[in-house]
């Protein structure tokens, strides 16, 4: 049980390592969303809540965050 936590512990830190490695708004967004709903679908099986409601609440939030990191871009420099 430990074990799969590292594990899953691990593969989240490796995703949210390659999510930074975006750029533009909309791309940090869809990253951000995907690697939230794989992190709260894998929390919540193991800790016994549904997966489904898991995905969607981690998909919102890292969605979310991912918009708001991302760098802003200045207009009109090249």
């Amino acid at each position: 049980m430990v074990l799969s936590r590292i594990r899953i512990l691990a593969a989240s830190l490796l995703a949210l390592g390659a999510a930074a490695c975006s750029d533009p708004v909309g791309q940090r967004a869809l990253i951000g969303g995907g690697i939230g709903a794989g992190a709260g679908a894998g929390v919540a099986a193991l800790t016994g809540g549904s997966p489904l409601a898991g995905a969607a609440i981690g998909g919102a939030g890292g969605a979310a965050i991912g918009a708001l990191t991302a760098p802003r871009q200045r207009r009109g420099y090249y």
